[in-house]
């Protein structure tokens, strides 16, 4: 197990449980009996439908190895059932706002679930780690790539 836990909330851990079963009951079975029907023809070394699905095979086994380990690592915490919803914990939906007034909603999930374009930022990036354990109307520093950033925390949210 990493040193760090991969939280995951359990929608997050469904995807990867979805992905796991589609690559091992649908995807490598397919592969196999292409490369078994590729075999079948002969040579080989200049088979391409062989050659391809024999790099394809690995690729499904390593992706495969890779969803088993996040699976078997991951802490899956359902953010509905945090007892303090007053504060920033894992799940929230918090509303921050820079020193110009400038709000950013994000909400704060698991590493592999994270999609900043949407506004859900893994637990273990620096705004996310700024704003654990913060109330409404904090202020936390941020120190991101372009520098230090103060943000006051406006809202805190868990699913209901």
């Amino acid at each position: 197990m990493s040193a760090h836990p991969n939280y995951i909330s359990p929608e997050g851990f469904a995807r990867l449980r979805a992905e796991y079963d589609h690559l091992l009951g649908i995807e490598r079975p397919r592969i196999v009996e292409v490369v078994s029907w590729a075999a079948g023809n002969g040579d080989r070394s200049e088979n391409g439908d062989y050659l391809y699905g024999r790099k394809r095979m690995r690729e499904i086994d390593g992706q495969l190895r890779r969803l088993s380990k996040k699976m078997k690592d991951a802490k899956v915490i359902d953010p509905r059932a945090q007892p303090d919803k007053s504060r920033v914990y894992f799940g929230a939906t918090v509303t921050i706002a820079d020193e110009d007034d400038h709000r950013r909603t994000v909400t704060i999930v698991g590493n592999d679930e994270a999609d900043a374009g949407t506004g859900r930022i893994g637990w273990g990036s620096p705004i996310a780690r700024a704003l654990r354990g913060a109330a409404v109307g904090d202020l936390r520093r941020v120190v991101l790539p372009a520098g230090e950033k103060d943000y006051e925390v406006m809202a805190i949210l868990y699913p209901a």
